[in-house]
């Protein structure tokens, strides 16, 4: 809007001071705003970093936290760390979350949210505790070292971590930290163990949804993935994708300590002296047999083990039901039924589509599309509320940061945003008054609050204390009570209710209705009558439908499943619509609403292992509290990042400068948080084909959050050794970039970047490899706007829906000349309807304003432009400067407008090709096919080239997290209709 308000309003400058102007517009907007202020809480072992004073009430708890697990980690696996870790609190999601890593440095980040726990899928004790007792299994198990792995890093000087850029980080990484090439499942398998019994059970490893999934598959007789399948196909395909390392590597494990003990456990991850340092070859060493026959072993147990599960279960009849839909959804959020049109509203997840709320014809089973779910959650999709009298639905959004609420009209189809960045979910809607209700997350908080209509604000009813939260909320059809789970810092878990006239007045006293001690009191919404509550629990160990009667005060059970039914939502006096959970997803299924006299509890693999190895009890950790801080060396302050950067590795590099290499060395420096990073780089080419002034190479890189500063003295790139295209230069370059996103609303974003760089003593333009330059001093400055809107369903490998924009200004400052240029594009995709598949039509034209005679005035374009081996995008033809069918940089304009529409086809996934050092994971094509017209203003040089062409893809993946891609293309070119040449091409993409 900006650059079109400029042009409008300044018609009296000229074209070249309007190209000033922009670029002017870039640079003025790239002053840095005020950075956040950050502190710090220390002991001799952590270094806690946390935002302001917003976020201290956390600080002295979570150290403690963290020395309560670094103690015992420390005995368990006789580990220190060398050098004191770093734990990052944040508060830029609604959910809890964490992460941690050992490369360069040993660092924990953690979300402070609350966590999520619809369906139980985790723990509901104290979050902290918890994820220091997960995150401090991945440090040890990433960073304990043996003797030859401590050689490595003396030699290096640290940890090497992977880069594109050098792709030999690949070898030195494995050499420096080799257990980071085990898989996911691996890492995520031995946390969850550990995180289960430090908390006396209380865990994943013991968990209910586990064995859920596990009793579901062998029920229905659908697939176990072994390791290799799982990583290329079972965590990108199924409705749950990434989790699935999470349930297979718990369960495996947990069959390795059932099978052999919690010891075999410790030392197949356990990095000591005499170890193996590849996984697999540990295990062998350990277990005595591949870990391919150990996994048939525990699918063959796994199996047997779940079938007498079943039978325990079906000593009481099995609730009988009717499927509404035809087939599983994915994930669900929770649904509201119209008894006026006798429809069904949910918001779904399912691979190959897009997530999406949807109504759903309970008697044809047929599915409608109403809107589309911007950033759903995994597994409740939305948190949706509705209004049956004006037939509006509510709804969230951004569920991986900070929520929306925003709303859609069914007569109408027309949305609305109401609150942005609320971060309000739970949603319930009062009929009486016309309100919204919901639950907030802000700084580790639980928040009731009140959302009058029209929706514009939102009222702050009562906040929680840190460690005790609240979920799935509901209101009583008379607007007087609303019950929700409460979950304590214990892990216990009930269900209470509260009056909504005190709660407005301030009094935030609730009714314990029913405790249901470690187990989720899920999904539990009113009866139309008010009399009952109706929702879900794990009590017996599947989940089964439940029936709470206000006035009696009594808990009935309504179902026996054999899976797990869950979301119970009454549609008549004696009927329910529940979701029966599936192998695929879940399914809208009807039972009878009535209740039942017997369940029968099932057994679990967790209790089998600690029945059998007591020793497990010994595993549980005192309480933070016990830490007295006092009796610490500690330290607190202002934060400032820069002061902790040092050397992270040095290592030898092999480059390419023009047809000839050079070899040398790269060292790093860095920061634990990662705010600041730095590298220089220095290498020699020896060949005599090369004169004397083109044989040093060097390069310095700095960036800073959004800045990034370069300098270079002929640059070399290790991906020149492998042509066609070079971006090594002759001549020297000093460079600043700033990059700032305006809108960050994933996957909606906004953003510019701006740069300027000078350069000297060059042969050649700096983006086109085969234009010589008429001035070897110069300057190119300019910017570049970027706006996306781009989804994917689950399951895919590409974009297959949204909108993409860029206006670009390149611009050369030549001999007191100034050559503008000026450029847009435009990418438009929709999917179609084989999953998967999608058809993009993608723009371009741009104009410069120099004089013909200089070759700084020209765009150039021509050629797939991969390298046989190659760090870039894979698909390079999508690039506006791309013209696969001709040579690189063989098409000339100073003005261009060009097309390319292409077909994307679905991946072919393969389930077992390979083994787990080394596998594939899918292949694509697409077709695409191009034209371009140059130079309108002079019909003697116009000219019109179009190509056909087609690109297949392979994707392979190298010791667990090094991606690489194999890619052969071809394309033909025409002018007038007449073939004019033809170009292959083939190329790796290392990761």
């Amino acid at each position: 809007m900006f650059l079109y308000i400029l042009f409008r309003e300044c018609r009296v400058f000229s074209i070249r001071k309007k190209l000033f102007l922009i670029s002017l517009f870039f640079l003025l907007s790239a002053t840095p705003t005020s950075k956040a202020q950050f502190n710090f809480y220390e002991t001799d072992n952590v270094r806690l970093v946390y935002y302001g004073e917003l976020q201290a009430y956390l600080a002295a708890h979570a150290v403690r936290c963290f020395e309560n697990s670094y103690r015992f980690h420390s005995k368990h696996w006789d580990y220190k760390s060398k050098k004191k870790m770093t734990v990052l609190l944040y508060d830029l999601t609604d959910f809890g979350n964490a992460g941690a890593t050992s490369i360069p440095w040993n660092s924990i980040s953690v979300a402070i949210a609350p966590n999520s726990y619809t369906y139980e899928t985790l723990p509901a004790n104290e979050r902290i505790n918890w994820v220091m007792n997960h995150e401090m299994v991945h440090v040890v198990a990433l960073d304990k070292p043996s003797r030859r792995d401590r050689f490595f890093r003396s030699i290096f000087f640290g940890k090497v971590s992977v880069t594109a850029d050098h792709p030999v980080t690949m070898l030195y990484g494995y050499f420096t930290s080799p257990r980071r090439s085990a898989p996911i499942w691996f890492h995520e398998g031995i946390a969850v163990f550990h995180e289960t019994w430090m908390a006396g059970g209380l865990g994943r490893a013991l968990g209910s949804y586990d064995e859920m999934v596990f009793r579901t598959k062998v029920r229905d007789g659908n697939r176990f993935y072994y390791p290799v399948g799982l990583e290329a196909e079972g965590t990108k395909i199924d409705f749950q994708i990434g989790v699935n390392s999470y349930l297979y590597g718990t369960r495996f494990l947990s069959y390795l300590a059932y099978r052999h003990g919690p010891e075999s456990l410790v030392n197949w991850v356990n990095r000591v002296e005499g170890s193996k340092a590849y996984f697999l070859s540990q295990f062998k060493k350990v277990y005595g047999v591949s870990l391919h026959r150990m996994w048939s072993e525990w699918i063959d147990w796994e199996r047997r083990f779940q079938k007498e599960n079943l039978e325990l279960i079906r000593k009481y009849p099995i609730t009988s039901y009717i499927n509404i839909s035809s087939g599983a959804l994915g994930s669900i959020s929770r649904a509201y039924y119209d008894k006026s049109d006798e429809k069904l509203y949910a918001a779904i997840n399912f691979p190959g589509q897009i997530a999406h709320i949807s109504e759903i014809d309970i008697k044809s089973g047929d599915i409608k599309k109403i809107c589309y779910i911007k950033s759903a959650a995994l597994y409740f999709v939305t948190s949706l509320a509705y209004d049956p009298d004006s037939k509006t639905l509510f709804y969230t959004e951004d569920h991986h940061s900070w929520r929306d609420i925003k709303s859609i009209n069914l007569n109408t189809g027309r949305s609305k945003m109401l609150l942005k960045d609320a971060r309000i979910g739970d949603l319930v809607f009062n009929a009486t008054d016309q309100s919204l209700w919901g639950i907030r997350h802000f700084n580790g908080i639980s928040t009731l609050v009140r959302i009058p209509y029209p929706y514009e604000e939102w009222n702050q009813i009562y906040s929680w204390p840190y460690g005790k939260d609240i979920y799935d909320l509901d209101i009583s059809p008379d607007g007087k009570s609303i019950s929700c789970a409460l979950a304590e810092i214990s892990g216990r878990q009930s269900l209470i209710m509260m009056k909504t006239e005190k709660l407005t007045a301030g009094d935030s006293t609730y009714n314990v209705l029913f405790d249901f001690g470690n187990s989720n009191p899920s999904n539990f919404i009113f009866s139309d009558d008010g009399r009952y509550l109706f929702g879900s629990s794990y009590y017996s160990g599947v989940s089964n439908i439940y029936r709470f009667n206000i006035e009696a005060d009594t808990m009935e059970a309504v179902t026996n499943s054999e899976t797990g039914f869950f979301r119970p939502l009454p549609v008549s006096d004696d009927s329910l619509i529940v979701m029966n959970y599936t192998g695929k997803g879940f399914m809208p299924v009807k039972i009878a609403n009535n209740t039942i006299e017997d369940i029968n509890a099932i057994k679990f693999l967790g209790q089998k292992i600690v029945k059998k190895y007591p020793l497990l009890k010994d595993w549980v950790i005192k309480s933070p509290v016990s830490i007295n801080l006092d009796t610490l060396n500690s330290d607190s302050g202002k934060y400032y990042d820069f002061s902790y950067m040092k050397l992270s590795s040095l290592y030898p590099i092999v480059e390419g400068y023009k047809h000839y290499t050079s070899v040398g060395m790269r060292v790093n420096f860095t920061t634990p948080i990662g705010f600041h990073d730095a590298s220089m780089t220095a290498s020699y080419s020896p060949s005599r084909g090369l004169p004397s002034d083109e044989r040093w190479h060097a390069r310095f890189d700095y960036s800073y959050l959004g800045w990034d500063l370069s300098l270079k003295y002929n640059s070399a790139d290790f991906y020149d050794l492998f042509g066609p295209t070079k971006t090594s230069r002759k001549g020297y370059s000093f460079g600043a970039n700033y990059k700032k996103t305006l809108i960050y609303d994933d996957p909606r974003n906004l953003g510019y970047t701006i740069h300027a760089t000078g350069y000297g003593g060059l042969k050649r333009l700096p983006d086109y490899q085969n234009v010589s330059a008429s001035y070897d001093r110069f300057a190119a400055f300019g910017g570049q706007m970027n706006y996306q809107y781009l989804r994917a369903s689950l399951g895919a490998v590409d974009y297959e829906k949204g909108f993409k924009s860029q206006l670009i200004s390149n611009n050369y400052y030549v001999n007191n000349k100034l050559y503008p240029r000026l450029l847009s594009t435009i990418d438009i995709g929709f999917p179609l309807p084989l999953y998967h598949t999608s058809f993009w039509l993608r723009g371009s034209a741009g104009y410069s304003f120099g004089e013909r005679t200089n070759s700084f005035a020209y765009f150039y374009f021509g050629g797939f432009g991969n390298n046989w081996i190659d760090s870039r995008a894979i698909k390079r033809y999508r690039q506006y400067y791309s013209f696969p069918g001709v040579e690189l940089n063989s098409i000339a304009a100073t003005d261009y407008a060009k097309i390319i529409a292409e077909l994307s086809l679905p991946p072919l996934r393969f389930r077992q090709l390979g083994f787990p050092a080394f596998y594939g994971i899918w292949i694509r094509s697409a077709l695409f096919a191009s034209a371009i017209t140059t130079d309108f203003e002079s019909d003697n040089i116009r000219q019109t080239f179009c190509n056909i062409g087609i690109q297949v893809d392979f994707r392979m993946q190298l010791l667990s997290h090094n991606r690489l891609t194999f890619s052969i293309g071809f394309a033909s070119a025409f002018e007038n209709r007449q073939k004019i040449s033809d170009e292959f091409m083939i190329s790796l993409k290392v990761l």
